[in-house]
């Protein structure tokens, strides 16, 4: 009597078919985005001028050349993979925040490179950090479920950031946060968890210290929110429910107050509305699986899809603006609206923001079958001699992937 498991041999099969199909498109796609080819994976990326700022899963925060794709800084001490990165201003110092899968807070000068202070913030992994600069406040969320507020108004050479408050409601970890200020002692803030539950609340700094109070609970999404933008009143979510959805937060109008939702034939990991950028144009593009989406979304009830382009062989899991300056031959400085992709490819990808809008007719592909005994894609080395075990690499896995 046979013992065999076929569901296992299933799952085998899927995933042997699924990583043909990739290598393949590695193939097609080698070229397409002007690839600029990472040492690890991009967990997060900030693009600051011509410069691309990047958290990785080799435990550094590194800074690029978006133009030549040269390493130009590399921040080392974190000792678990870099989720987040945040940057802060004030008397003329320039300093740079990260958090990781380590549980700490980084402080770095981001001119010199050299370690400022690291805080123990939490007791899981630390998934996002924002700053609110008017207020001179770091607000970062966590794996164990917690946000927590800590103090910029003093930044000390190997002390750690002062706690300042705390939000404890959340059951899932917390992996979204934005905000808003409204005054020097009021804000409100929006945090988002796994369970695709969104909290909206109301701060007030009281004794020096961060006070909230919920106003209410959004519950529209389904699964875990990926990536959230606020402005303008307008708060725009990325869920693995296959949508993104947009609801104004303070409108008087109860129509308003109606989630507007945008399906994608699969889990969106990133967004970026251009209408809350400098640009300010009724545009929209999204990461889902491997392409990048574009709409119209001049009317937030019929958003048109504008084009999707196969960007990535792997999940697109970032997209920032780019606002590059070059200077052409007759001296005269250009700026012209680009979109950074990065992706779990291992590449940051770049195009123009006009041609994402007006994509051209998609190449066709052979339909002609071919053999699954592909050359396996050749391993890119380690910026450093961190390896994560197959434990980490599952984790991360799901971390990113699944509820």
């Amino acid at each position: 009597m046979s013992n065999v498991d076929n569901s296992n041999l299933m799952v085998s099969e899927a995933h042997l078919i699924l990583d043909h199909s990739r290598k393949e498109k590695a193939e097609r796609t080698k070229d397409i985005g002007s690839p600029i080819q990472l040492p690890g994976k991009a967990l997060a990326v900030h693009v600051l001028k011509n410069d691309a700022w990047i958290a990785e899963n080799t435990t550094v925060i590194r800074k690029l050349d978006l133009e030549t794709g040269k390493t130009l800084q590399i921040y080392r001490g974190h000792t678990g993979p870099v989720t987040s990165i945040a940057f802060f201003e004030r008397d003329g110092r320039k300093f740079l925040f990260s958090g990781s899968w380590d549980m700490t807070i980084k402080i770095w000068n981001r001119d010199t490179k050299d370690l400022i202070s690291s805080t123990e913030g939490h007791t899981d992994f630390v998934k996002t950090l924002l700053i609110v600069p008017s207020l001179q406040l770091l607000i970062s969320g966590s794996s164990d479920k917690i946000v927590r507020f800590w103090d910029l108004s003093t930044i000390s050479a190997d002390q750690p950031l002062r706690s300042v408050g705390s939000i404890s409601s959340h059951t899932r970890p917390v992996e979204c946060l934005a905000a808003g200020a409204v005054s020097s002692t009021e804000f409100e803030l929006c945090t988002a968890d796994t369970m695709g539950v969104i909290k909206v609340w109301s701060l007030h700094k009281t004794d020096g210290r961060w006070k909230s109070s919920l106003k209410y609970e959004l519950n529209h999404h389904r699964t875990r929110i990926n990536d959230m933008y606020y402005g303008n009143d307008q708060l725009w979510t990325a869920s693995a429910d296959d949508t993104v959805q947009v609801v104004a937060l303070n409108s008087a109008s109860e129509a308003d107050k109606i989630p507007r939702l945008i399906a994608h034939p699969t889990a969106v990991r990133c967004l970026l509305p251009i209408s809350l950028t400098d640009l300010a144009e009724p545009y929209l593009i999204t990461g889902a699986d491997d392409s990048i989406r574009s709409y119209d979304i001049s009317s937030l009830q019929e958003p048109d899809l504008l084009g999707v382009v196969d960007a990535h062989w792997h999940d697109v899991t970032e997209l920032r603006l780019w606002m590059r300056t070059t200077s052409g031959d007759d001296g005269q400085i250009r700026v012209e609206p680009w979109v950074i992709s990065a992706s779990l490819d291992g590449t940051l990808r770049k195009w123009r923001l006009a041609e994402l809008l007006n994509p051209p007719p998609p190449s066709p592909v052979s339909t002609q079958p071919s053999a699954l005994t592909v050359p396996p894609v050749p391993a890119v080395p380690e910026e450093n001699d961190f390896q994560m075990t197959e434990e980490e690499e599952r984790e991360l896995a799901e971390l990113m992937d699944s509820d």
